[in-house]
């Protein structure tokens, strides 16, 4: 943790403090339970038509070696392994470290996960075909810097899949008013919607930081059914990106 970071230490203690509700899809991070079949379905689908791989074989992705950077808990990590990627999961807040380690014991699994940096893996040397960018980038000090070191850490033709909030009323109204006010679903404070960032910003810091965007799509929400979808065209509030390193 001694590298230069761009880690907001506000926001580390944020995800401190509900580093045990991980694995409880009742709990605060029931939101992120609700939308992980569809993260899954985008992240599934980008790396295997980026890498040739038959999403229908057991272990599609054996040899890609894949970082989840701001793994939480590991509720990506862990699908990830199983589907036969060597796996490191990182996060800053040291708290959830522990707790994702114990849960992978319990799933028979191997996960390599540290607490550290983006900033502070690339200046070991480490890179990766593959990396996991969820939901962090709205978190971070410096998303340019941050996304840097992303970038440094794919190895030539590498895949980030990349996904934030856009900043508008809607996402106002959604993430704020609506999951930490109204539903609370999440503690209230745990945005701040002055850090969201639009699609079109996103793709132009992704592209500042050396990364070419191939692919967007938008995640979106349905109160009727309570289920998560992707779409092509509503990006106004959740979406997510795939870019590659040329």
């Amino acid at each position: 943790m001694s590298a230069a970071s761009t880690i907001d230490p506000a926001e580390v203690a944020k995800f401190q403090a509900m580093a045990e509700e991980w694995w409880d899809p009742k709990g605060k991070f029931r939101p992120l339970h609700l939308m992980n079949p569809c993260r899954l379905d985008y992240i599934t689908s980008q790396i295997a038509g980026e890498f040739g791989r038959d999403l229908t074989a057991p272990r599609a992705f054996d040899g890609l070696r894949l970082l989840d950077i701001g793994c939480g808990g590991g509720l990506l990590s862990e699908p990830m392994a199983r589907l036969g990627a060597d796996v490191t999961g990182a996060d800053a807040a040291e708290r959830n470290i522990p707790v994702a380690r114990v849960h992978a014991e319990t799933q028979g699994l191997r996960i390599d996960y540290r607490h550290t940096t983006a900033e502070a893996l690339a200046a070991e040397g480490e890179r990766y075909d593959v990396v996991l960018n969820m939901e962090v980038v709205e978190h971070v000090a410096d998303p340019l810097a941050y996304l840097s070191a992303c970038q440094q850490l794919l190895k030539p033709g590498g895949l980030m899949i990349c996904s934030t909030m856009n900043r508008n009323t809607k996402s106002f109204a959604m993430a704020i008013i609506g999951a930490e006010w109204i539903m609370r679903w999440l503690p209230k404070g745990t945005h701040d919607w002055a850090k969201f960032i639009t699609p079109d910003e996103l793709c132009d810091l992704i592209r500042r930081a050396g990364l070419d965007p191939v692919d967007r799509k938008g995640m979106v929400f349905n109160p009727v059914s309570w289920r998560w979808s992707l779409s092509s065209r509503d990006l106004s509030v959740n979406y997510v990106t795939a870019s590659v390193k040329r």
